[in-house]
């Protein structure tokens, strides 16, 4: 059979335009082996996808400190976000706007990097961030972390991390002879080690890294800093809406495990690493949460003791910290509230009465005083965002007595939900004024609070020309930044919902 010219040029013309693009494929040599990314044209930023920095964590890996990645020939390529590690409903398996899901799965120790450029010797400045969603779900390849923008305008290195959660994550098995129920903490703290061993090949300086996080990913910066084999892995910390001062206890952690293994009718560490994990998943979540409340164990020796209570962890100290809350955390959550913004004042005062019962008149006084101009609806809110606003003040009282804090507060509102839990965050990331529908005064917030976090990450002090002097915390002035249309260093603001809540436990 005579052979068809027009075919085989066409072949050999898309064998040339495949080699080709290959050529111009973005490779990064890490310690393991080489990885291809691609090229974001209209970022002008090179992006690496589910990168690999730890093995699979299923079978008998499960529930066990995780292992680095295996060196592997020739080209990997990193083009596509890898799987989220398991988790109830879809909120964290998502990565675009469009709704695709991303398959869940044991084998999730995945990273993404965002970079200006590859192995130029510019040692940029690296910010890992670990995503919110707390302890039982979440992943870093949720649109709303994409570090493009902030990686371009920072000229530095984002760096995104997928690592165990929920009973995955934080299951404590050490009476059995098992896990101490920090695998999801180990996990970030090998990302971080790859991140030392490998960010070079990515532009970036390993001895200049800033960990940050909103949520449950404040959380985790807050516990990291609490890590002792964790220390000089990062050199500053920025915790978003999610200060936590203390971790879960021991007796805590072994009755959480105890009530999973009465569900699952199991009795030794060997049979819950035989479950499949879907049964495992299914055995621990109600409606997309995970149920008991998994978090970090203070087993006494990865973790050693509270992070921040009643002093400073050691490995925290010296370390400079950016703490701080939105003025509105709770509205994220008021939108499910049976009464909505139609709350009357004596609505008000049943709805906190199981809270602080004979208490309730001066706890509603103390918010009518920093917020004359607010509704019911909206004083309900403010003093339901307690956990967040106040649980950031006690953390910044006690780390700032052996480290530079700067606290600050998101009081823009970007939506109708007012300046809610997580409304920062495009801000943050840059990416807020990417939004055609963004408010007023929506760009003036992003400049001065994406810069202040970049500048911090640089140099560990948050100032630059866009804002007023931005002085470290102290338990006298506490001098606070606004972010706002004008931000503002204002000292102690809404110092009368502070001052309520001192010497009481705080609520949810």
């Amino acid at each position: 059979m005579r052979p068809n010219h027009a075919l085989l040029a066409i072949a050999s013309l898309s064998l040339a335009i495949a080699t080709a693009h290959a050529d111009n494929d973005p490779i990064a040599n890490t310690k393991e082996g080489q990885l291809r990314g691609e090229r974001l044209s209209d970022r002008d930023v090179f992006l690496f996808r589910g990168v690999h920095y730890g093995q699979s964590t299923a079978g008998p890996a499960r529930f066990k400190a995780p292992q680095r990645v295996a060196k592997w020939q020739g080209v990997k390529d990193a083009v596509k976000f890898g799987s989220v590690c398991p988790q109830g409903g879809d909120v964290g398996r998502r990565t675009t706007t469009s709704g695709e899901l991303l398959p869940q799965s044991e084998d999730c120790l995945v990273l993404n990097v965002w970079t200006p450029g590859l192995a130029d010797n510019k040692q940029r400045p690296v910010m890992v961030w670990f995503h919110g969603r707390g302890f039982y779900a979440g992943a870093g390849s949720e649109p709303l972390y994409d570090g493009a923008r902030l990686a371009k305008r920072g000229d530095l290195v984002v760096v995104t991390v997928n690592h165990r959660l929920n009973v995955f994550g934080y299951l404590y098995l050490d009476t059995l002879g098992g896990a101490t129920g920090n695998a999801g903490v180990q996990d970030m703290q090998l990302a971080l080690e790859w991140v030392r061993d490998n960010i070079a090949a990515f532009g970036g300086n390993p001895a200049n890294v800033t960990i940050f996080g909103e949520s449950g990913g404040g959380a985790k910066v807050s516990t990291l800093l609490g890590v002792p084999s964790a220390k000089g892995l990062f050199q500053r910390g920025i915790i978003e809406s999610g200060a936590r001062s203390k971790g879960m206890t021991k007796a805590l952690a072994a009755k959480n495990t105890a009530t999973v293994m009465a569900k699952l009718g199991v009795k030794t560490a060997a049979e819950l690493q035989a479950v499949p994990m879907d049964k495992l998943l299914a055995a621990v979540t109600t409606s997309g949460r995970t149920t008991p409340d998994f978090g970090p164990v203070i087993d006494g020796e990865y973790l050693p003791a509270d992070m921040f209570d009643p002093v400073a962890a050691p490995s925290a100290r010296n370390v400079p910290i950016i703490v701080g809350t939105n003025r509105d955390e709770y509205a994220l959550y008021a939108r499910e509230h049976p009464i909505g913004s139609k709350m009357t004042e004596a609505q008000l005062r049943e709805d906190l009465a199981p809270y602080f019962g004979a208490d309730v008149e001066r706890m509603i006084a103390a918010y009518k005083e920093s917020r004359p101009q607010a509704s019911p609806w909206e004083l309900m809110i403010g003093i339901r965002s307690n956990r967040f606003h106040i649980g950031a003040i006690r953390l910044a009282q006690v780390a700032t007595k052996s480290a530079p804090v700067y606290m600050y507060s998101f009081d823009f509102e970007p939506t109708a939900l007012k300046a809610a839990h997580g409304a920062e965050i495009p801000f943050v990331f840059s990416n807020a004024t990417a939004n055609p529908n963004a408010r007023p005064g929506a760009k003036a917030v992003e400049d001065a609070m994406s810069d202040a976090w970049i500048a911090f990450a640089r140099t560990g002090n948050p100032n630059h020309k866009g804002l007023p002097t931005w002085p470290t915390y102290d338990v006298q002035t506490r001098a606070t930044m606004v972010f706002n249309v004008t931000s503002q260093l204002v000292n102690d603001p809404r110092s009368s919902e502070r001052k309520v809540w001192e010497g009481r436990e705080l609520v949810r």
